[in-house]
This record gives C-alpha cells, structure tokens and sequence, in this order.
C-alpha cells in the first residue's frame, strides 16, 4: 500500500467566484482567494471541511484569533452564530504557471432543493447556502498545504488489478475525480446512485472503466435504505482479477451493505477495500459529531 504523510491542515479565507448547476441535484461551486497559493492536493477523494455563514452574515463566524483553541472557540459559539461546518471532496483545482493554486471546485448535493432557489423542510444550512451562492459570497476552507495528505482515502495497492467503485450522490464528486487519476489501462468497474436522471454526467477517464448508473427517481429501494445497485452488483460478472481493490462511499447504512458483498459474498481481502460513510439517513453532521464526541 501507499502512505500518506502527516499533513498540516490550515485555515484557507476564500469567497464565490462562480456556480454552475450540474443537475438538479448537484450545483458546482468554485472558490478563490489569494490565500490558495498556498493550497496542495493530489486530488482523487481529498476531503475538505467548509466554513459557511448562516443567513444575514457576511462571512462564517470561526474564532480563528484562538489559534490551536479555534474548535472549542468555535463549538462555544451559539448555534445562530457559530459557523455552519459541512465535510465536502475537492472536485478540482486549477493552478497559475508557477503551480500555485488559484481556484478550487466543490460540489454541492442539494438535499431537498425543490428549485433554483427553493428549499423543502428536508434541506440543510449547506444545501441552502449551495442553492443561494453568488459571486462574493465568503467562506472558510480548512483543508491541506500538503499535497500527499491523510484526507485522501483513495489508495489502491500498487499491485492492483482490477479497480471497483460504488458511490451515491454524495460521493460523485470524489469518483469522477478518482476516474480523472486512474491510468490508462487501468480497469475499472464502477456503479453510481443518483436521485434524478439528469443527474447523469459524462466522466472523463483515460482507465478501462464500465460505468453503470442507477437512477432513484420514482423507486422505492432507496428509500427504505438499501443500495439500488446491490442487486446489479450480485449479478455483476466481473473480470478475473487475483488482487482487486474496492472503494465504497456515500451512505453509511449503505456502504456496509455494499462493504459486506464485496468482502463477505464476493471473497475480496478485507484490507483492500476502502469504505467511507458520507453521510448518515435521519442524522445531520452536527448529531454525528456529537454521536463521534
């Protein structure tokens, strides 16, 4: 297996400089900010915290001044104040001639966002601030300085043979990132969840990648917690492979159920498979903190 270095982590300050709506269920957001100079990745499923203001601020409130104390400053504040803290993946960075970075991409799944503006009860502060975004706007990015990084789970033993990828909506961005890394001749065999058919991308890759898509809307599988792909991953049949490696991530009731085919139906060595909850059904990432404390 590849290793990671111990990377440090800093406070990037950065504001909107362009959205772009991918589908109805995921916006682009790019950010910029002369402080990225200083921004290093790989890329594939770097992870990222995002600082974002709550309505009427105009910019997310993070007692930075505390130095190391910033996380207790931070959860002291109140709830109307503190800054909302969502976990994203980088979906791309672009670079000036000099290889400093100048802006970088995420994207946003909108929970709930009945339209271009709009918001069910079900969507979140993150989805909110996604669906209102402008040019602008400012926010916090706590992420590396250092390309190689803890962040990224991605990591493939470099003996392997066949690459499997399962993701939902939440987990599209880091896929699509991933396939952008794989070498050419690499194969891959990748299955992808979305709510809504015009939430189906082209994804560039150089890999001998088959990617099979799988769309909610109007199912009920989804909704009652099980992957509509398992049923397609069972009666998958898959290229010989003697050492393959798995990548799971999205929903964390799902990922088990996936992570569980693969290793336990499909005989794969559990240490080669990557898995990665996302999210968590009927809990926001504050009850998860709280939960993880």
């Amino acid at each position: 297996m590849t290793t990671a270095v111990a990377a440090p982590f800093r406070f990037f300050a950065l504001q909107v400089a362009a959205t772009r709506r991918l589908g109805p269920s995921l916006v682009r957001v790019t950010f910029t900010g002369p402080e990225l100079r200083d921004f290093r990745s790989d890329g594939r499923d770097q992870s990222l915290s995002l600082f974002l203001p709550h309505p009427g601020q105009s910019e997310p409130a993070v007692p930075l001044e505390l130095g190391d104390g910033w996380w207790h400053g931070w959860r002291e504040l109140p709830d109307d104040v503190r800054a909302v803290m969502r976990s994203y993946t980088l979906r791309g960075l672009r670079a000036d001639a000099w290889g400093r970075t100048t802006e970088v991409d995420v994207d946003f799944v909108l929970h709930g966002i009945t339209g271009e503006a709009g918001a069910s009860a079900e969507a979140g502060p993150a989805s909110r601030w996604a669906a209102r975004a402008a040019a602008g706007d400012r926010v916090l990015l706590l992420g590396p300085a250092v390309a190689d990084n803890r962040a990224i789970r991605f990591r493939p033993p470099e003996d392997s043979d066949l690459v499997l990828l399962w993701a939902d909506e939440s987990a599209l961005p880091a896929t699509a990132a991933v396939l952008e890394t794989l070498p050419a001749g690499t194969r891959a065999r990748v299955w992808l969840e979305v709510p809504h058919s015009g939430d189906v991308q082209d994804l560039a890759t150089e890999a001998d990648a088959e990617i099979t898509w799988f769309v909610r809307e109007g199912a009920a599988a989804r909704s009652q917690g099980s992957p509509m792909a398992l049923d397609s991953l069972r009666a998958a049949g898959l290229p010989p492979a003697a050492r393959p490696y798995v990548w799971i991530a999205g929903e964390a009731g799902c990922v088990r159920q996936v992570r569980r085919h693969f290793v336990a139906e499909r005989g794969v060595d559990r240490r080669r498979v990557t898995f990665v909850g996302y999210w968590r059904r009927g809990l926001t990432e504050e009850q998860l903190r709280e939960q993880a404390a």
